[in-house]
């Protein structure tokens, strides 16, 4: 590879390369763009990386890289635009001197072993848009320098263990769109916004499990730009707002926090309306309103057959849905998809779900795909879907890129019934491998190992490299597909999001029961813990040969009882490496599917550990190894 000296250009990413990185790489220095992202490589940068002093674009992320960053191999990074350290074990401080790579654009370390302060000199990056130095273990305050960020979009400092109060300077931003500052040690009051506009395009905004004091300034209870917001568990004082987009999971753990008598907040509307007249012009029109959905039901009611999805009966539109393919690299239409499967006749089909039928198609160019055609027919359940907001959902979820979630190439609408085309696999889902021959002749140890290894990275890349982050909703053994090599595929997430959340289906919208996270029955409010329970029961499935059931009587039922006679009894206890590979999945899914959200760990810090592949050593030796013991080591695994 050194002796490609001319190459400009250089993308690995997305493979299995498990070894360190050459330091003959350091001979290419006309780079300008490499990518190693997302194999298992692993060691410290070599300090001939120093050499490439043409870098713009640099990703290193979600790999196993160890160690501290040298300030002598960044130094000569001086054109950087774009460096991406994310996901990995990289230890010792941030180096001040990033602060010299003073055209960097996105700076993204988060989820590593960073320690020690966040110094000043990072406010040199004044061109920065996007700085992520979440999930990390610094400490210390946050600078004030952070102030020079003018041109930042994307600022993240969460999960961390920072100090002090947040800076005043953070109101100087003008173009802030995402701030998290949540689960640190952050004091003081939220810093006040009058004069400023920080406000003005702010659309996320987290402080979170924090100790911050004080009432919440004006501008954030009065701004109609926030989508997500989120200030609770902290020592918040004041009134709740009743105003707006909030809601009281908003502020829940503030106990100084209150309602007057007359159930009324400081939140006022910034025109002063007067709320009596509001009211009064209210039912007023309540009445005129409910007239005209009274009329509007009749005529839906008697027209409803006709509203009602059709099949599609002939080939002579085909044409027509050629446009409706969206992802730009497909290179066949809809209508020889819709030629392939016969109309979509049974024989076909591959399998039905809650939400559809899934078809094999075979086109004439060899290749095959997957259609999913959604089941609105029958279902008085399902509403009418505002197709703009769903292809723009579906335009995000064609634009995924990981090697552990499934491609998705394109929809197609027409007449009201909805068609996905996705990847095709034979070998189908982890359920139908776990269960079948093939859980027993080709899913050893190993294997189960690798297909969580690859899940727990597909979820982490959901929850913290898209923006916003996407939470899947409804993990379970049979939305994981396996290729020819056992390698995982994430599948059929983003669907149960069309159903209304006052639909009869609502269990369809958090998930599939079984995998449910236990505080969507009290809250039915998703996050991305409700993933990481999912994959905690996925995990011990996998693990058990056969679904772990309700895991409160399993946790109190199976304490006492040895690890061996938990385990698959179809298969011979793991020995040596595998065994201690073993231990560390049983101890990450006990940790995920703790009963309380908070508690559990975040999918980076799992996904980071599985990438490690083993435990260095085994607490006990693996035949006397209890499940009270594997909870125990189990605790440790907070990802904090």
């Amino acid at each position: 590879m050194g002796q490609l000296r001319e190459l400009q250009s250089l993308d690995l990413g997305m493979n299995s390369l498990n070894s360190s990185i050459p330091s003959e790489l350091g001979h290419c220095t006309h780079l300008t763009h490499l990518s190693l992202a997302s194999n298992f490589l692993s060691g410290e940068l070599p300090q001939s990386l120093s050499n490439l002093n043409s870098i713009l674009q640099l990703d290193f992320s979600d790999n196993v890289f160890t160690g501290p960053i040298l300030p002598s191999v960044i130094s000569n990074w001086t054109l950087v635009v774009d460096l991406y350290l994310r996901g990995n074990s990289f230890s010792g401080n941030i180096p001040p001197e990033l602060g010299q790579l003073t055209n960097l654009n996105i700076l993204s370390l988060d989820s590593n072993d960073f320690g020690g302060q966040l110094h000043s000199q990072i406010g040199n990056l004044n061109l920065l848009s996007r700085l992520n130095v979440s999930r990390n273990h610094l400490t210390g305050v946050i600078p004030q320098s952070i102030g020079n960020f003018t041109q930042i979009l994307y600022l993240d400092l969460s999960n961390n263990n920072l100090t002090g109060v947040i800076p005043l300077s953070i109101v100087t931003f003008t173009r802030v769109e995402f701030l998290d500052l949540s689960n640190n040690n952050l004091t003081g009051v939220i810093p006040p916004d009058s004069g400023s506009n920080f406000l003005l395009g702010l659309k996320i905004f987290n402080v979170s499990h924090n100790h911050l004091f004080g009432e919440i300034p004006s501008g954030f209870l009065n701004t109609d730009k926030l989508t997500i917001f989120d200030f609770s568990y902290n020592n918040l004082t004041g009134p709740i707002p009743i105003c707006g987009n909030f809601q009281n999971a908003t502020f829940v753990g503030n106990y100084g926090m209150w309602r007057d008598a007359k159930g009324e907040a400081a939140c006022k509307r910034k025109n002063g309306v007067n709320m009596v007249v509001v009211v009064i012009i209210f039912f007023l029109a309540f009445g005129v309103v409910a007239t005209i959905i009274a009329f509007f039901l009749l005529l839906v009611l008697r027209k409803r057959s006709k509203l009602r999805p059709q099949e599609i009966k002939t080939s002579n539109n085909f044409e027509n849905f050629e446009s409706m393919i969206v992802q730009e690299e497909v290179k066949f239409t809809f209508g020889e998809v819709v030629k392939a499967v016969d109309d979509f006749h049974e024989k076909y089909c591959i399998g039905i779900g809650g939400f559809g039928r899934v078809y094999k198609a075979e086109l004439e160019s060899g290749q095959v795909v997957a259609v999913k055609r959604l089941n609105m027919e029958d279902s008085n359940d399902i509403p009418a879907i505002n197709f703009r907001s769903f292809e723009n959902e579906i335009r995000t979820l064609i634009n995924i890129r990981h090697r552990n979630i499934i491609r998705q190439y394109g929809f197609c609408s027409t007449r009201g019934c909805i068609f996905l085309l996705y990847e095709y696999f034979e070998r189908g889902s982890l359920g139908k491998s776990l269960y079948g021959v093939e859980g027993v002749t080709e899913l050893g140890w190993a294997t189960r190992v690798k297909i969580l290894k690859g899940l727990a990275h597909a979820l982490s890349y959901l929850h913290n490299d898209c923006s916003p982050p996407i939470v899947h909703r409804d993990v379970n053994v049979n939305n994981v597909l396996l290729d020819q090599n056992f390698e995982p595929r994430l599948s059929d997430f983003g669907t149960a999001r069309l159903l209304s959340t006052n639909s009869s289906n609502w269990t369809h919208i958090v998930g599939s029961i079984g995998y449910m996270a236990p505080e969507l029955a009290l809250t039915m409010r998703v996050t991305d813990k409700c993933d990481v329970y999912s994959f905690g029961v996925v995990a011990l499935e996998v693990m058990m040969g056969k679904h772990p059931g309700d895991m409160s009587r399993l946790l109190q039922d199976n304490v006492g009882l040895l690890l061996k006679n938990v385990l698959d009894q179809r298969l011979e206890s793991p020995t040596d490496e595998l065994a201690k590979a073993v231990v560390l999945v049983m101890s990450l899914a006990f940790a995920c599917t703790r009963a309380h959200p908070i508690y559990r760990p975040p999918m980076s810090f799992v996904a980071q550990k599985l990438s490690a592949q083993a435990l260095p050593c085994l607490p006990e030796p693996f035949g006397i190894l209890s499940i009270s013991k594997l909870m125990g080591l189990g605790l440790q695994a907070n990802g904090s």
